[in-house]
């Protein structure tokens, strides 16, 4: 499988499918701009199922291999947000009528509705609230451990992570304004971020979600994400998270107004971080990065004109990626360029070719669908992420899809694979094997009308 160009080495994909080579960035362009769609699925796909096969050693030989799903709940317990992200239709100012912060028994609630349906996992993430003080955050881990000590605690983006270093007083450590913490010089940023993660793990935290990655280069970064974490103070979090032992996930949001070269550089900072953190024995890892389309109803990004894909003229996003200054495209910024299914599908591929240190890559059907998404696993994912209880900030921006597990594991089933529960470390708790001796939630379903949308709980009013 060599692929050439007249413009460009030939290289030799085969051997990074088998894990004997590496892309570099500027292969991984390459190969995005002229691989066929076709191959680029079938090498990813190839990759995954050498991944699933090293992890899950222990699965019959008869069996088809297994392809994951989690039990969560993502609760977002402030819409309350200093940041003023330009892609995000959720945030909501201090004060204003339809801002909300949960009780602690509106959490428990909604942490029980979800132990009864057999979840493990809560996602607990907020906007970047300016008021709430760490004792607050500990009262909360600590109740939730103690309500339900066998849910696993998945909270706290890296942005929140940030503000928390802004504006948590503690240990004699000096405060900034909200959304300021680049103000406090580096070591002592740093020290105070330890600090604070050792309190919040002390109190119940488990592990770090890696939500608000969005793209790293920061020519995009200073556009879209007004007062929020740096890719710097991002990769930081997270790299303090797995020195002390916490697993988190990445992410990476696109479709917007970034060049394919950021989206190659968002990708290539993840995989370098994640050598550090191995080749340092640190206890924790990344263990999954996520992918998906910029969802642009109701927000301030989305009304910017889009980018005409049969212009003879470059998208000025790519013009900026690879080298030109800002300042002298005159478009930067003021276009976006949609990603739509194919797109998606590209991307999703060339980031399981280049994560070669990252297990698990997840189809993201919540934004794409769940067509998208089960077709997402013969594009390098593993893992169809969760059964979807509840979502504000993707629903704020229009996208309400929401599946049940039965649903999620005939999606699986369907696609030639063995749908799997897992925990938040990837590991099996359930495995659906078919047949008349095995009570699975999809085969045991007779009537697929029973199976419809439920409606999906999005916080208002609370």
């Amino acid at each position: 499988m060599n692929a050439a160009s007249p413009t460009r080495p030939t290289f030799d994909i085969d051997a990074v499918v088998a894990g004997e080579a590496r892309l570099s960035p500027a292969d991984a362009l390459w190969f995005y701009r002229h691989a066929s769609l076709h191959d680029l699925g079938r090498w990813a796909s190839a990759v995954a199922a050498r991944k699933v096969a090293e992890t899950y050693p222990d699965q019959p030989a008869n069996q088809t291999p297994v392809r994951t799903y989690v039990i969560d709940r993502n609760i977002n317990y402030t819409n309350v947000c200093t940041a003023h992200c330009t892609f995000c239709a959720f945030r909501r100012d201090l004060g204003e009528a339809d801002a909300y912060t949960l009780t602690t028994d509106q959490l428990h609630d909604k942490v029980r509705e979800l132990a009864d349906i057999g979840g493990t996992q809560v996602l607990l993430q907020g906007g970047m609230h300016p008021d709430l003080p760490i004792e607050w955050y500990e009262d909360m881990l600590r109740s939730l451990k103690q309500a339900f000590p066998g849910i696993h605690i998945h909270g706290f983006s890296p942005p929140e992570v940030v503000e928390f270093v802004a504006v948590f007083d503690i240990d004699g450590f000096p405060t900034t304004a909200p959304g300021r913490s680049h103000e406090l010089a580096w070591d002592v940023w740093c020290a105070k971020l330890e600090a604070i993660l050792r309190r919040l793990m002390d109190a119940g935290l488990d592990s770090l979600p890696g939500g608000g990655g969005e793209i790293f280069a920061e020519p995009i970064r200073q556009r879209i994400g007004l007062g929020k974490a740096t890719a710097k103070q991002w990769l930081e979090v997270m790299s303090a998270a797995h020195r002390q032992g916490m697993h988190t996930s990445a992410t990476m949001m696109f479709g917007h107004i970034e060049g394919v070269a950021d989206r190659i550089d968002h990708m290539d900072r993840v995989r370098r971080a994640q050598d550090a953190a191995i080749e340092g024995g640190w206890p924790g890892r990344y263990v999954s990065f996520i992918s998906w389309p910029f969802q642009r109803e109701n927000t301030p990004l989305g009304r910017l004109p889009e980018w005409d894909v049969v212009s003879a003229d470059p998208f000025p996003g790519d013009l900026v990626a690879e080298g030109a200054d800002a300042k002298d495209i005159a478009r930067f910024a003021k276009v976006v360029r949609m990603s739509g299914a194919t797109d998606y599908l590209r991307t999703q591929a060339i980031s399981r070719l280049f994560l070669d240190n990252v297990f698990s890559i997840g189809s993201s059907w919540v934004t794409m669908g769940p067509k998208i998404g089960q077709l997402g696993l013969f594009y390098g994912a593993n893992d169809m992420g969760s059964v979807m209880m509840e979502e504000n900030v993707v629903s704020a921006a229009g996208t309400t899809y929401c599946l049940s597990e039965p649903v999620l594991c005939h999606l699986i089933r369907d696609a030639g694979f063995t749908p799997a529960q897992r925990d938040n470390r990837y590991r099996l708790i359930k495995v659906h094997e078919s047949g008349a001796d095995h009570a699975s939630p999809d085969t045991a379903v007779t009537d697929w009308s029973s199976q419809r949308a439920a409606k999906l709980h999005v916080e208002a009013d609370a």
